[in-house]
């Protein structure tokens, strides 16, 4: 054999060994350096969990206030109470509740009660005058009380207003197409009907009565309401609203800078 063959095939087989090794070496060693995407998201790695780890941005509380009465929710109604449980609402709850009662009900007249009575909700309610709503062809009449005709004028001599007029305009912007809620037994009569009927928990009925803008039913548990809407001269027991005068502008705060010596 010629020594270059020899020399040729000897370094051929240490070229094989050679990988051969170099391959163990590194399925033994285990993985190798990361590639270029694994380093990448290494060093994004820490950025995202130092800010994780920041604190959340605190609202004030005036800010607090504002996103409360913004997601308020209706009050649910009260859960059953369970077989045996004896348990009592806590003290603390009953003046946050005497507030919402109280202002639901201005005036100090309670909404009407609706127990034992059927209900339905009657969708955008038509202002035909105060103290009538319609409903496409059906008419409702608020109970206990007396309408205020449209062409109504009010005022002493010489001095007339449209208050039946002004009394529909009041109504149209309190009730402004919201779902009412009336005593009936279902929402489909004919021709006229007679109801108690609220804006959520407000009897629009009092209302109406309370503010000066519908007389009473002689009798009828708005009658004290009512007198003493009278003696107020509220709505239409009054003169015409529009020729109140303005009301004093408040005064201005002194200004701390005007008097410091320069």
């Amino acid at each position: 054999m010629r020594p270059a063959a020899l020399i040729t095939g000897i370094a051929g087989m240490a070229v094989v060994v050679g990988l051969l090794l170099a391959g163990r070496a590194q399925l033994e060693g285990g993985e190798g350096p990361p590639s270029g995407a694994d380093a990448s998201m290494t060093a994004i790695r820490p950025d995202a969990d130092a800010d994780a780890a920041k604190p959340s941005v605190s609202l004030t509380d005036e800010e607090a206030a504002l996103v409360a009465r913004a997601t308020e929710a209706a009050p649910a109604e009260p859960a059953a109470a369970q077989a045996g449980d004896g348990a009592t609402p806590a003290a603390g709850n009953a003046p946050a509740e005497e507030t919402a009662q109280d202002a639901a009900a201005p005036g100090g007249t309670p909404p009407a009660a609706s127990e034992g009575k059927d209900s339905v909700e009657l969708l955008r309610p038509t202002v035909e005058s105060a103290g009538i709503l319609s409903f496409g062809k059906r008419r409702l009449q608020i109970a206990d009380v007396v309408e205020t005709p449209v062409d109504r004028s009010c005022g002493s001599e010489g001095r007339r207003w449209p208050c039946g007029m002004m009394a529909k305009t009041a109504l149209r912007l309190y009730l402004r197409n919201r779902t009412i809620d009336c005593d009936l037994p279902s929402d489909a009569w004919e021709d006229m009907a007679v109801a108690a009927c609220r804006l959520g928990q407000q009897d629009i009925g009092a209302w109406l009565v309370e503010n000066g803008w519908a007389e009473a039913q002689p009798g009828s548990p708005l009658a004290a309401a009512g007198e003493k809407a009278r003696q107020a001269k509220a709505g239409i027991h009054g003169e015409d609203p529009r020729r109140r005068p303005a009301a004093a502008p408040r005064p201005q705060p002194d200004d701390p800078l005007q008097d410091r010596p320069l």
